[in-house]
C-alpha cells in the first residue's frame, strides 16, 4: 500500500509454534475475533521490523512471551479468498519450543496437533477416522470421476493415504489435508449443510489449519536430515525420552533397537555421565545433543524414513 507518497509493506505474519508435552505434540493457538481459534498472527511493522524474522519474533513475544530459539520461514500463503475481502499475503514461520505454560493478551493455549489432524497419529494403529470417514469419501470421489480423470485421482488417493500397494508416508501431511479439504470433510471447506457429517478435527480460523499442516509436514520431513527434535527437548534427556518425542512428532511407533542404532551411527548425542533416577525402575543414562555435529556434516538427522512405520 502507499502512504504519504512512500511505498510501505503490507505483509501478514503467522507463527506455527510447536512443542511436545509428554507424548503429545502441541500447537499454540490464540483466540481471534469473533472467538475463533487460530495461529498467532499480525503484520510486519515497517517502523520497527527490519526483517520478517524480527517481525515474527516480535509477534510471538507479544502474544505468548515464549522464549523461542528456533525459527524458520515456512511458506508465503496468498491464495485468493484465503481471507474475506480479497487477496492477502501472509508469511508463515515454524517455531519450536520446549513445552511450558503460556499466557498472553489473546488467551493462548496448547492444542494437540492430532486434535487438528486426527488421521495423522498411527501410534496406536490406523486411526479409526480413516475407515469410518475418509476412505468412504475417497471411494465416492473416485466413483464420480470423469473417465479421463480417474487414473490421476486413483494415483493421488493411493499415494496420499497409502491405499492399494502404496505405503503410508508420514511426511505427506499437507497433501492429506488438502485432499480431505477437497472432499469437504473439514469445517473450513464448506457450510455445515454441505458437508457429509460433522467436520473432521478442530477447525481453525481462515486457512490456519492448512498453514499448520504445512508446518507439521516440514517438521516431519526435517527429522530425517536436521537435528530439530533437540529444540523441543531439555538440555539432558534419556534415549527413551528422545524416542518418545520423535514418535510423538512422527505419529508412528519406532523399533527401539533400530532407533538406537541410528542415533548411535549418526553420532548426534553423547552421555553426560549422569543418570535419571526418576524412571520408576533402573536408572537411565542421561545424554545431551552434540552441537559439534552441525559442523561435522551438512545433514545431521535421524533418517526417519529409514525407521519404518505403519
Amino acid at each position: 500500500m502507499f502512504r504519504n507518497g512512500s511505498a510501505r509493506a503490507d505483509v501478514g505474519l503467522n507463527a506455527v509454534i510447536i512443542s511436545v508435552d509428554g507424548t503429545t505434540p502441541r500447537l499454540l493457538t490464540v483466540e481471534g475475533h469473533p472467538h475463533e481459534e487460530g495461529l498467532p498472527s499480525g503484520h510486519l511493522d515497517d517502523a520497527v521490523d527490519r526483517t520478517l524474522e524480527q517481525g515474527v519474533r516480535r509477534l510471538v513475544s507479544h502474544e505468548t512471551g515464549l522464549p523461542v530459539r528456533y525459527f524458520e520461514q515456512l511458506y508465503t500463503f496468498g491464495d485468493r479468498n484465503r481471507v474475506p475481502g480479497g487477496r492477502s499475503l501472509a508469511v508463515a514461520y515454524l517455531a519450536l519450543v520446549r513445552h511450558q505454560d503460556v499466557r498472553g493478551p489473546s488467551s493462548p493455549s496448547w492444542r494437540s496437533c492430532y486434535e487438528l489432524f486426527p488421521w495423522e497419529d498411527w501410534r496406536d494403529g490406523q486411526p479409526g477416522v480413516l475407515d469410518a470417514r475418509v476412505v468412504p469419501a475417497l471411494e465416492r470421489w473416485l466413483a464420480s470421476s470423469p473417465p479421463g480423470d480417474l487414473p490421476t485421482r486413483q494415483e493421488r488417493a493411493e499415494l496420499t493415504f497409502g491405499l492399494g500397494h502404496a505405503r503410508w508416508d508420514p511426511v505427506r501431511v499437507l497433501d492429506r489435508y488438502e485432499l480431505i479439504y477437497e472432499l469437504r470433510l473439514v469445517g473450513e471447506a464448506a457450510p455445515e449443510g454441505d458437508r457429509p457429517g460433522p467436520g473432521l478435527g478442530l477447525p481453525l480460523a481462515l486457512d490456519h489449519r492448512r498453514i499448520a499442516a504445512a508446518a507439521l509436514e516440514r517438521l516431519r520431513g526435517k527429522l530425517a536430515y536436521r537435528p530439530v527434535v533437540f529444540e523441543v527437548l531439555p538440555d539432558t534427556f534419556t534415549l527413551s525420552r528422545l524416542q518418545q518425542v520423535v514418535e510423538a512428532l512422527a505419529g508412528q511407533v519406532l523399533h527401539k533397537q533400530n532407533f538406537r542404532r541410528l542415533v548411535a551411527s549418526a553420532n548426534l548425542v553423547e552421555p553426560t555421565g549422569e543418570w535419571d533416577q526418576r524412571t520408576g525402575g533402573r536408572p537411565a543414562e542421561l545424554y545431551r545433543f552434540r552441537r559439534e555435529v552441525l559442523r561435522e556434516r551438512p545433514a545431521p538427522g535421524l533418517g526417519l524414513r529409514r525407521l519404518g512405520g505403519p
